[in-house]
């Protein structure tokens, strides 16, 4: 390839000078595939000194470029420049020499086509020598291929031979047989050809399968082992590989080879095969020379007790049969093995007529199963429960535990901030409004070094829930009765709370620091309700507190140790743990969370529990001080998270072994909810007579619907309470929805599709339901406390309620004389006997002392003046709306009609 370039290097960083002339020139450049290209090529004149031309000179060769081929193209040699002594003009192309960067260029491209070179090369010898290998292994299975068909075309020719020699000594033995004539030509049987197919062992698989025989076989002869394959293609048999081109042995490509012929052996007629009859042992074990055959003694025996109508009674087998609360019949017959039918028939005898599939109550299966002679082991659902709670410690593993103390008493008396000075705390100015709406616990040390676990209830009226389960699940009550206030209803129902819990009391007289403090005052008063206290020769202990300046709050707590002391508390920390829920709330970034008292056993991270229909695994504990915990012992109070929902406050908490058991019992426990809603709704509308009663005393009721959402189960539990207990005949308020957690989108459309109220204690609503409500009207109203929710309900009830009509009586006048005015119709000409008439007011129309016409008086005059009041004694005209019919001597009666607004 010859070409000539000019690379156009501009130059670098050179001083300015005079433009030199430039004369163009195309240089046509040929490439090794075929292709050409027309070149520019720029020629600079250099000025002659003295007048004579420069030499011109020669540029180096372009370099070429590297081809794909595999030898390097060599570069072409540089000419020199030739001086001349006589000047001559400028032809041809004047050459320039490389630089060392394009020098160096091209060295490496050299370089680089050279190692090109060589890598193709050695690939190159590697795939020869791979297939050479190849090549060779191919031709080594090939030799093994053929050795091994040689060998089995031996081996089936030397079957043949055998067989062959086989046949001919059988006719030369049975000359008889040979000489009988042949049956008649049946229909063609199928003989077992044999295949075989390749398998990862040495030795082929065997497989047998028939292919037809024709009706007249010759004699087969053996054959030579190049005639082998021919024959067994004829004999229906896959043809072998050609020796032409051996190929490896594939599963669709099996060899096969010639059958298998055997010797026939003669076959008994059609008709003696239907005369042979059926199978048995004695025929099969009789003998050949036709000797009758006889029954067996047992068959004998039962065609006689047949005959005779003698059923012979099967033994039965006793079983024991587990019966459920309700079961179906063939469910019942599958568990006593018995049948069916038999049921159905005793379930008739008794005059029940039921198909296989019906269900039957446990009574009446447990009169079927031991009318057939089973035992029975009666089962209820509620058996997935047994063992869950209250099983029996033993002695030697209990162990001393701390009490459990509630704090009870009127709302405002000081609970909150005599704990709080116990605990150091100041609970009090995180709840709003400074009263108690949750229920809390809180562990203390004492100051004889025991621990003593607090229990906070709420004094409210509408919190007596809350204050029931403190009591339950309490050892001591501590009653805090305030000096200056004495005995109140909420006081009263904590000591009845606690009567009927059967703990004992500790009264804690607090506010002493008072100037109006009565405290023989206090004692006296809970004589009334059978409270003795130690100073007056009883046995409840008593101590004068105040939580506000601290006093006396070591000897309550002395006080508290030295009962439980006596109560000998003691509890085994090493068994499953089992407690109570406190409360119950909706966290939004923890889920749910249940304050838990830990009454028996230790509960730790990882234990799976149930509560109510509620289950988990313990993903964390945290105790009074929010700190995290691994374990909550007895009379531990901790904040469990891991439930999968919400329980209820007061539900019952136990560990169980498996996550199978805990769904078995939170499932038995949604069906028994679902079962008493029904119950409960089918109930209401058991009968007609029943909704139409039920119909008739709501006809005229009004409801206020509300949807509830507090931050607690038992907030909400006593917001729904107190809204119950302000219901009357004519107004209720119907809670659609109460629930744990912020108010959700699902919340506003329920509201929306009932046109109710969402109400939020203690909760805000999300951002959807925010717009939800902003987009479909929907008001929503926070509350954080319980007063203000009561009282605004109760006024939106009220507001329901019809008002009251009150009459005042104003006066009486007489009809004098009745006229008819053209344009206005009849006015009444009257005179006012007693009090006053006033214009608008209702009056009524008496004739004879009958009551005629009841409306309001639409003008009254005195001569022609309009006036708003008549006094007694003077005359006046009257005119009613809508009522023309007056007569002389009727009497008008004028009164005053006032609605007074009616409250629950």
């Amino acid at each position: 390839m010859n070409d000539t370039n000019n690379p156009g290097d501009k130059p670098a960083n050179k001083t300015l000078t005079l433009k030199r002339p430039i004369e163009q020139g195309t240089v046509r450049q040929s490439f090794s595939h075929g292709r050409s290209k027309t070149v520019v090529v720029e020629h600079v004149k250099r000025r002659h000194e003295g007048g004579k031309p420069a030499a011109p000179v020669p540029a180096p060769a372009a370099p070429a470029p590297v081809a794909s081929a595999p030898a390097p193209v060599a570069p072409a040699p540089t000419p020199r420049p030739q001086k001349s002594s006589a000047p001559r003009p400028q032809t041809g192309v004047v050459l320039r020499t490389l630089t060392d960067d394009e020098r160096d260029a091209r060295a490496r491209a050299l370089n680089d086509a050279r190692a090109r070179e060589e890598e193709d090369r050695r690939r190159q010898e590697a795939d020869a020598k791979a297939r050479t290998e190849r090549e060779s292994r191919e031709r080594a299975e090939r030799e093994a291929a053929e050795a091994r068909k040689r060998d089995e075309e031996t081996r089936l020719a030397r079957e043949a031979d055998a067989k062959r020699r086989a046949e001919e000594e059988a006719r030369r033995r049975l000359p008889s047989a040979a000489a009988a004539p042949q049956p008649a030509p049946q229909q063609p049987e199928k003989e077992p050809a044999v295949s075989f197919a390749p398998t990862r062992g040495s030795r082929p698989q065997q497989i047998v399968f028939h292919t037809p025989k024709p009706p007249q076989a010759p004699t087969p002869t053996p054959q030579p082992a190049a005639q082998q394959p021919a024959a067994a293609a004829s004999a229906g048999a896959a043809p072998a590989p050609r020796s032409d081109g051996p190929a490896p042995l594939t599963p669709r490509m099996r060899p096969m080879t010639a059958p298998k012929l055997a010797v026939p052996a003669p076959k008994p007629t059609r008709g003696a095969e239907k005369q042979r009859g059926r199978l048995t042992v004695t025929s099969a074990t009789a003998s050949a020379d036709g000797e009758e055959r006889t029954r067996s003694v047992a068959a004998f025996r039962r065609r006689t007790q047949r005959m005779k109508g003698v059923v012979e009674q099967k033994e039965r087998l006793s079983r024991e049969v587990i019966l459920p609360e309700t079961i179906t019949i063939q469910e019942l017959a599958n568990r006593m093995s018995e049948r069916g039918v038999d049921v159905i028939k005793l379930l008739m005898r008794q005059g029940q007529m039921h198909k296989i599939t019906d269900v039957i109550d446990a009574d009446t299966a447990e009169l079927i199963a031991t009318e057939m002679g089973h035992t029975v082991k009666r089962v209820a659902e509620s058996d997935v429960e047994e063992g869950l709670f209250d099983t029996p410690d033993a002695e030697e593993t209990l162990q001393p535990r701390p009490p459990v103390v509630t704090i009870m008493g009127h709302v405002d008396h000081g609970k909150t901030s005599l704990l709080d000075a116990i605990r150091r705390a100041n609970v009090v100015s995180g709840e709003a409004g400074g009263i108690t709406q949750h229920i809390g616990a809180y562990q203390v040390t004492s100051p004889l070094g025991g621990l003593v676990t607090f229990i906070d209830t709420p004094g409210h009226a509408a919190f007596t829930a809350m204050r029931a389960r403190g009591a339950k699940v309490t050892d001591i009550v501590v009653l805090v009765v305030a000096a200056d206030d004495g005995v109140m209803p909420q006081t009263i129902e904590a000591i009845s709370h606690a009567k009927a819990a059967g703990v004992p009391i500790i009264v804690a007289i607090n506010k002493i620091d008072k100037p109006d403090a009565k405290p023989e005052r206090v004692r006296t008063e809970l004589l009334q309700y059978e409270v003795q206290v130690e100073s007056l020769g009883g046995d409840t202990l008593e101590v004068e507190v105040s939580a506000k300046q601290k006093l006396n709050l070591d000897k309550l707590l002395e006080a508290i140790t030295l009962q439980a002391e006596v109560l000998d508390l003691k509890a085994d920390p090493e068994r499953a743990a089992e407690g109570t829920v406190i409360e119950a709330r909706l966290d939004r970034g923890r889920g749910p969370v249940a304050t838990v008292l830990v009454q028996r056993g230790t509960l730790s991270v990882g234990n799976i529990i149930v509560a109510g229909s509620q289950w988990g695994r313990v993903r964390a504990l945290i105790d009074d001080q929010g700190q995290n915990c691994v374990h909550a012992g007895p009379s531990f109070p901790a904040e469990v998270l891991g439930f999968n929902g919400a329980p209820e406050a007061g539900d019952r908490v136990a560990v169980v072994e498996s996550e199978a058991r805990a769904r078995e019992i939170t499932e038995y426990r949604d069906r028994q909810k679902r079962e008493q809603a029904a119950v409960r709704g089918s109930g209401a509308r058991s009968s007609l007579v029943d909704m139409m009663s039920q119909l008739k005393a709501t006809a005229g009721r009004k409801e206020v619907p509300l949807v509830i959402k507090g931050d607690v189960q038992g907030s909400v539990e006593a917001i729904v309470a107190a809204l119950e207990k302000l219901g009357t005949d004519e107004v209720a308020a119907r809670v659609l929805h109460a629930g744990v957690g912020g108010i959700t989108e699902s919340d506003i459309t329920l509201a929306e599709a009932s046109n109710a109220v969402v109400i939020g204690f203690n909760v805000r609503a999300h951002k959807e339901a925010r717009e939800a409500s902003e987009r479909l009207g929907i008001e929503i109203r926070y509350y954080n406390i319980i007063y203000n929710l009561v009282d605004d309900i109760k006024a939106a009830m009220s507001g329901l309620l019809a008002p009251t009509l009150r009459e005042t009586m104003l006066g009486n006048a007489e009809i004098l004389e009745v006229f008819t005015i053209t344009k206005v119709g009849k006015v009444a000409g009257c005179r006012v006997t007693d009090g006053t008439m006033e214009r608008g007011q209702h009056v009524r129309l008496i004739r004879d002392n009958v009551v005629v016409h009841e409306g309001k008086l639409s003008t009254l005059k005195r001569f022609k003046d309009e006036v708003a009041v008549v006094q007694p004694g003077q005359e006046c005209g009257m005119a009613f709306e809508n009522y023309q019919d007056m007569r002389v001597g009727d009497v008008i009666e004028c009164y005053r009609v006032e609605e007074i607004k009616r409250t629950l």
